[in-house]
């Protein structure tokens, strides 16, 4: 969210727009404190800001163990009507409050947008870190009350590979919780079925910290095919093993890059890799969609 700096009193200049004759000759005392007064003044107004967002109190209606440190949540936002019908794209995100805690959780709305206009129902897929607030948001019961910021985000441009007899290949990329808005886009649809090559490359450090794993067979009927990738498996797994982008240099068999698109969520470095391997096969750039 940006934040709009006001303007500064005539009496201070920021030393970054000083010249360097000057700045030596300023104590660095003074610099420091003057850097600090701007980030306290920065802060200040991006607290302000949040604390003026439309939170919306919602129930929880279901809270289960969905892998290993993964949790599924279901928020009943059916009495409000407004909030459910913003939420238009697979991919889109919004901010969550548990009680008495300031600090909001980003989260991607793990449902596709028709499960909020037909069930009055938002769907996460929570991981729990240790002090954070998703941690203390796994840890409430169904009847709970959360609130929630409005539904943010362009969610993930599928018009940019559409139509699919023109972007017949289409690659997807997640790690751990990333698989999170990948649900929603997948169960949204995209056309999938009228694509001759639609791969899901999911990693995960074991099968145990893989989330829905029983919605494959629904995922592969709908057009997608699904490749788990484990990166410590045990010795009973005969799938692949490592890390996605391993598992994707491996295979390739892009027919043509002119044809080809992607979707990618989920660890960073993935995200890096798997763009470097795209481009350099001649995917363009733009072709690769992501929901931040």
């Amino acid at each position: 969210m940006a934040v709009t700096m006001p303007a500064l009193p005539n009496a201070y200049v920021s030393p970054s727009h000083l010249p360097m004759s000057i700045l030596r000759r300023l104590p660095l005392r003074t610099l420091t404190v003057r850097h600090r007064f701007t980030r306290r003044r920065f802060a200040t107004l991006a607290a302000a800001r949040q604390d003026t967002a439309v939170w919306t109190p919602t129930p929880i209606s279901l809270i289960e163990p969905a892998a290993e440190s993964l949790f599924h949540i279901s928020i009943d936002v059916s009495d409000s009507p407004d909030l459910a019908a913003s939420y238009t794209l697979p991919g889109q995100y919004l901010q969550l409050k548990v009680p008495d805690v300031d600090k909001p959780s980003f989260l991607a709305i793990a449902s596709p947008p028709s499960l909020a206009t037909t069930s009055g129902a938002f769907e996460f897929l929570v991981k729990t870190v240790a002090g954070s607030t998703a941690e203390l948001l796994c840890g409430l019961k169904k009847g709970d009350v959360v609130e929630l910021s409005p539904v943010m985000g362009n969610g993930f441009n599928i018009d940019k590979i559409e139509p699919p007899e023109d972007y017949p290949t289409v690659l997807i990329f997640a790690t751990g919780s990333g698989i999170s808005p990948i649900r929603s886009l997948i169960e949204s649809g995209f056309g999938a079925e009228k694509r001759s090559d639609v791969r899901l490359y999911y990693g995960a450090r074991n099968l145990q910290r893989m989330a829905y794993q029983d919605r494959f067979k629904d995922w592969e009927s709908s057009g997608v095919k699904v490749v788990p990738v484990l990166s410590q498996p045990d010795e009973n797994w005969s799938g692949e093993t490592g890390y996605v982008q391993a598992a994707f240099a491996k295979a390739k068999k892009i027919g043509s890059p002119k044809g080809t698109g992607a979707v990618l969520c989920g660890q960073r470095q993935m995200a890096e890799e798997v763009t470097s391997l795209l481009v350099g096969d001649g995917v363009s750039s733009e072709k690769i969609l992501k929901n931040f």
